[in-house]
């Protein structure tokens, strides 16, 4: 019982449950916290020497006292632990081109019995399968394949593309091309002495500016070779790419965007409420000289899409959605395919829109009247504003230009007669042309309604004459059909009633009847060739 009440909670391992502490150090733990908090105390260090953040909760620091009463707080068992890691490889990739010259003369215990090497068995040998194994000739032991380590990288290095490079490889090429260099230049040089010596230099030789010394014959050697150079790169130099200038002697590149006499788009107009210009694409859809008043064919630029409305475009795409809708209603026309015939159809089409229009205008006014107020005249006349240049004199009368005409009424206290003085005194009395001259002048709405009258009458003379010849036209295909009708529906007449005489019993079928809608013609006929039992007549008729 004493043992228990010393140790009632640790029993056997010794470890006692922490002392209750005091209010005292109760109050100044908790100040010393806040002091931590506010910055103005030292952060607590763990048994590694690392700061506690003094935010963290106490039961995330602290360590249970039924664990290590005595360990200090510490973050150890937040971080990861080394037991826990994964090791990657490090430095280390796969063997290429491996080739041992190892070559076996005898066969080792466990390897393949078909070709004698250690790394595989022979249920897994890919080589033939010998008459007599290697493992009883002891001879031809193929070479033990070499195995490839098993690599474990990590996210980056699965994903690195230089994972495996051997910089040696490079410094090969670098060292065979310094070779290659350096056997240029003494073929150079040696080729200069070559000159030297056969007296093709001498002038420069003999000269007294030029001293040749060793110094200089290496110098020129340097200037030929890279002059060499560039006479192997020019071609390469010249060729540009669209748009772009490439500078061999200062290595850069200039981007040529436009010619540079060329105006560009945004200078055009610098009104901010002109045409849009885009600098993502440098396009300008919309004339910017649109406000300005001038012609399109004026101007030297007038919008990118300008060129899209211009020549045969819209008759192009008024074809094409010609042929769209004719295709929709059955006809098989197709724009490049058939573009004489579509351009033959479409004409006729138009032809015979307008003779649509027309005669569909002229049934309305026929019907319901109102031609009259078709007839306006133009808005210079209403208004009385021409642009016909007249001079008057301070008396009103014309100089320049010709003269308004007098605007006279139709009613009758217009009309001078009896003692009245007007332009008739001069005519003889009984004259047949007096009625002609005593009528009113006519004035230019009367004169512009009058024209127009005679321009639709001459239309439609003209217009008759060709519906009349087309109705002509129309009328005996008509009656040629009909006949073609009545002679079938006679014929079929005949056979009915033929095959009504017979028995019922020896009818044949009526499967290969072609069903189909009868024209009007058929119908037309059938109507003629019907016998009526109830009309009076018909007996009259001989039906």
């Amino acid at each position: 019982m004493e043992a228990i009440a010393s140790n009632p909670v640790g029993g056997s391992n010794g470890l006692e449950e922490p002392k209750k502490m005091t209010r005292e150090d109760w109050r100044k733990k908790k100040e010393l916290e806040e002091q931590r908090k506010l910055g103005n105390a030292p952060a607590e260090v763990d048994e590694e020497g690392k700061d506690i953040n003094p935010h963290i909760p106490q039961y995330i620091s602290s360590v249970p006292w039924y664990i290590d009463p005595s360990k200090r707080p510490t973050l150890k068992h937040q971080r990861p632990q080394p037991e826990k890691q994964k090791e990657f490889t490090q430095g280390e990739w796969y063997k290429r081109g491996v080739k041992e010259n190892s070559v076996l003369t005898k066969y080792r215990k466990g390897a393949c019995e078909n070709c004698g090497s250690l790394t595989h068995k022979k249920k897994d040998c890919l080589e033939r399968p010998r008459k007599v194994g290697a493992k009883f000739t002891g001879t031809n032991i193929a070479p033990d394949e070499h195995s490839q380590p098993q690599l474990k990288f990590d996210y980056d290095g699965k994903r690195d593309r230089w994972n495996g490079y051997n910089p040696e490889e490079h410094m090969k090429i670098v060292e065979e091309y310094s070779k290659v260099d350096l056997a240029k230049r003494t073929l150079k040089a040696q080729k200069l002495q070559e000159e030297l010596a056969s007296g093709k230099l001498t002038e420069q030789v003999s000269s007294p500016r030029h001293q040749w010394g060793e110094e200089e014959l290496n110098s020129q050697t340097e200037r030929d070779h890279n002059s060499e150079d560039e006479d192997e790169d020019k071609y390469a130099d010249d060729i540009d790419m669209p748009g772009q200038n490439f500078d061999s002697k200062r290595r850069i590149t200039v981007r040529n965007l436009r010619i540079r006499e060329d105006i560009a788009k945004y200078l055009r107009n610098l009104d901010p409420n002109s045409a849009y210009y885009d600098p993502k694409t440098r396009a300008m859809r919309e004339n910017p000289y649109a406000n300005a008043g001038k012609n399109p064919d004026e101007v030297s630029y007038a919008g990118d899409n300008f060129v899209r409305y211009t020549g045969d475009t819209i008759s192009m795409a008024q074809t094409q959605l010609f042929a769209w809708e004719a295709y929709e209603k059955g006809s098989e026309v197709h724009l490049q395919a058939d573009p004489t015939k579509l351009e033959l159809l479409y004409k006729s089409f138009k032809v015979k829109k307008e003779d649509f229009k027309e005669q569909q205008k002229e049934s309305i006014l026929e019907k319901y009247g109102g031609e009259e107020h078709l007839d306006a005249p133009p808005s210079e006349l209403l208004l009385a504003q021409t642009e016909d240049y007249v001079e008057y004199s301070r008396h009103g009368t014309v100089i320049k230009g010709q003269e308004k005409a007098v605007a006279r009424s139709k009613y009758e206290e217009d009309i001078m007669t009896n003692n009245h003085t007007n332009d008739d005194e001069g005519l003889p009395a009984g004259d047949p042309n007096k009625e002609e001259y005593m009528t009113a002048p006519k004035t230019l709405v009367e004169m512009h309604q009058e024209k127009q009258r005679e321009e639709k009458k001459k239309k439609k003379k003209k217009h008759k004459k060709s519906t009349s010849s087309d109705s002509d036209g129309e009328d005996r295909k008509k009656q040629e059909k009909l006949k073609k009708a009545l002679n079938a529906e006679e014929a079929r007449l005949l056979h009915v009633k033929e095959i009504m005489q017979l028995d019922e019993r020896k009818r044949p079928y009526n499967s290969m009847y072609e069903s189909r809608e009868p024209t009007e013609e058929e119908m037309e006929a059938y109507q003629m060739k019907r016998q009526r039992p109830d009309d009076p007549m018909a007996s009259f008729l001989g039906q």
